[in-house]
This record gives structure tokens, sequence and C-alpha cells, in this order.
């Protein structure tokens, strides 16, 4: 099988720190959610099933069949807006169940008719970069920002990596995983106390439509995910060379936001609350860090799909092995990881002098993480760059238009 001799172990690494980075970065707000809606243990662990399985085949199956990386994720901040919906409004399990699958619905019409890859395209290359570059800068910050309270082992990690880089560039991640994971198992920080083997069983729940939970639930989810992540999944996308301007077609955008809406739809009754082009772990397996030809980078992709879903099936023990890592660890490999892609981002952000300070404001909107109505930073972020650069621009004539 081809999958096997284009899979190296920069890439098998990308995978593996694509999973730990997603996963243990959100799940306890997913955690959050979940019990909003007063859900039992066995309703938790399904969410933990049905996220896992969603994820994972919509990474992998997709990642196989086009021979790109397509890294699907659950919705954060989707997940965060219903941890606050839910305790603030007091709905039922099965009210929440509903909205999933009217957001979902949503999704998947965007999808279907390419209403969203239209905007898409009508946002500069210039913007979109400097979108991605302050939705991953925040990782990089978080980085060098852990050394206040593990400063040893994020010195070590940084020096492993800069070595790394110098004498051995494509295994530079591989060698700062393995280091922070020996250092941290050899201060006694890895509590493998917290891993329980169980398996995890779906719980279906029946859905109860409202109007007071589509309003309050339905639409927030789907307008956060939307504009808060698929957004900078397709920024995440297009950098990485893999847009509809690529040399073979890319990666078909409309035709995966709808895999995931559909996705959504089936397993929303178990807990799949949002399913979405991911951001922050694509980077991680598109990079250049994943693997030196571009063509085999979808074996990280699908690598970190076959771990969901493992994470999916086996539920309660995965996640305490991936959350037995310190936290420290956690964000410092994600921020080294994420170098190079927040470099190009920057680079390309600023290198069109018309565009530079238009994309500078987006950047800096999406660093900030501020959150308007709801609605998180990276949207405001485009927002906020699209009215600088229409100011700048309107009514001069400039090559450099819109794509």
């Amino acid at each position: 099988m081809s999958f096997f001799k284009d899979l190296n172990i920069a890439a098998f690494t990308a995978g593996f720190v694509a999973v730990l980075v997603g996963f243990t970065s959100s799940v306890a707000i997913v955690f959050q959610a979940a019990q909003a809606f007063n859900a039992t243990p066995e309703q938790i662990s399904s969410w933990m099933w049905a996220l896992g399985l969603g994820m994972g085949l919509c990474s992998l199956v997709p990642s196989l069949w086009l021979k790109k990386p397509v890294m699907v994720a659950w919705s954060t901040p989707g997940a965060a807006v219903l941890a606050t919906a839910g305790l603030a409004g007091g709905f039922s399990m099965g009210e929440a169940v509903a909205a999933f699958m009217v957001s979902a619905l949503l999704i998947t019409l965007f999808g279907i008719t390419g209403w969203f890859e239209k905007v898409m395209n009508r946002i500069p290359v210039a913007i979109a970069s400097a979108l991605l570059a302050g939705v991953l800068a925040r990782f990089g910050l978080q980085a060098f920002a852990a050394a206040q309270t593990a400063l040893p082992l994020v010195l070590l990690m940084l020096a492993i990596y800069l070595v790394g880089k110098r004498l051995m560039p494509r295994y530079a991640v591989v060698l700062t995983l393995l280091g922070a994971i020996v250092f941290a198992a050899a201060r006694g920080q890895l509590a493998w106390s917290e891993v329980n083997f169980s398996l995890a069983m779906p719980v279906f729940v029946m859905p109860q439509f409202s109007m007071a939970a589509v309003v309050s639930l339905a639409i927030p989810l789907f307008v956060v995910t939307m504009a808060s992540q698929n957004l900078p999944g397709v920024a995440a996308i297009r950098a990485a060379g893999y847009g509809p301007d690529a040399a073979d077609g890319g990666i078909p955008i409309s035709k995966v936001i709808t895999l995931t809406g559909l996705a959504t739809l089936v397993l929303a009754p178990f807990g799949a609350f949002a399913l979405n082009l991911s951001a922050i772990t694509a980077a991680i397996c598109m990079g250049e860090e994943a693997h030196e030809d571009p063509r085999k980078r979808y074996t990280a992709a699908a690598l970190c799909g076959l771990i969901y879903i493992v994470i999916g099936i086996l539920g309660a023990a995965v996640t305490g092995l991936l959350t037995a890592f310190p936290k420290e660890l956690v964000v410092a490999i994600a921020g080294l990881a994420l170098l190079g892609t927040i470099g190009g981002g920057l680079a390309a952000a600023v290198k069109d002098e018309d565009h530079r300070e238009a994309a500078l404001i987006t950047f800096l909107v999406t660093l900030s993480g501020v959150v308007i109505a709801g609605v998180g930073s990276a949207f405001w972020g485009v927002v906020a760059g699209a009215i600088a650069l229409f100011v700048q621009q309107y009514g001069k004539t400039s090559s450099a238009a819109p794509r």
C-alpha cells in the first residue's frame, strides 16, 4: 500500500503531535459543554466516541482518497458557546442534540451551495495569511510563556529544537518531543494514574426541537464554527499550497465542509456537536516538518485521523493517556512545531506593500483573542482587515485585487 511507503517518522510525529495538541488543549471545554446539559458519565463518554469517530473518519478517508492532508477537528469555540449558553438557558440534552443537528444542516447547506468558499475566494492572500498567522501566533506565545512554570523543560525543548534544526532539520520536532517526554518522565511529571482502560459506548439521545434552543444554541454554534474554525481552516489549506489554485486542483473545500456537516448530522444524537476544518493541527500536518514532499503529507493527516478513531473507541483510556503529559510540554511542542508556518504566514502577509497595513490589522486583531457578540477574533480580524483595505484601496486601481 502506497500509504506505508509514503509514511516516515516525521509524518508519524506530526500526526501524533496534532492529536496531542488538538485534544489536550480543549478537551476540558468539551467536558464542560456536556456537563452544561447535565450529561451523565456515560453520555460524556459517548461524546468522546462520536467526536473521535467523526474527526477520525473525516480526516482519514478524504486524506487517503485525495492523497492530500485533510484535517477535521471539533469546534472548540463552539464548545465554549455551548458551555455558556447551556448553563444560562437550562436546556436538556435532547434540546442540545436538536440544536447540533440544525447547526449541522446549516453547515451542510453552505458546503453544498459553495457559499462559504465563494466568500473565501474574495479574501486577499495577505489578509488570509495574516489571519492564519494571528491564530497560530497565540500558540507560539504560549510556548515561551510556559517557561514561567516549567523553565527547565522549555529551555531543554528549545535547545533540542535549535540544534535539531541545524543538524537534522527534518526531525527537529521529533527529537524535541522525545527529549521532552524523557525529561518529564525522569522528573515524575507524567500522570499515568489518570489512564483508565475502558471502551466508550455510544448513547443515543432523542432530539427535542425547540425555537429557544435553535436561537440560543444552534445559530451561535453555526456562526462561531464557520467564523472561528472553518475560516482559518481554509486559510491554513491555502497557505500550505493545497488551495483551489494548486496545480492539481487542491482540496475541494466545499465538499469537505459538506462532509463535516453530514457527519455531524449523523453523529449528533451521540454527542458530536460540531465538526469543522482544522487550522492549528492542520498547520502541523501540512507544513514542511510533516514531510519534505508535499505530495506525501497526507500520511500525517491520515495517521492523525486514525488516532482520533482509536480515541473514540477507547474513550477514557486514550483521554487519560494524552492528558498525562504536562500542559507546558503540550503548549511548547505546539509552538515550536508551528514556528515555520507562523513565519511563512507573516512573510506572505506583509509581502505586498499595498496590503501590508490591512494585513497587520488583521493579524493583531486575530492575535488579541477578542470576542464580540460571542464570535471569536478570527472573524473580527478578517472584518477589521477588510474594512482597512477597503478604506485604503477604494477608488484606486490595483493590480493586486482580491482573488
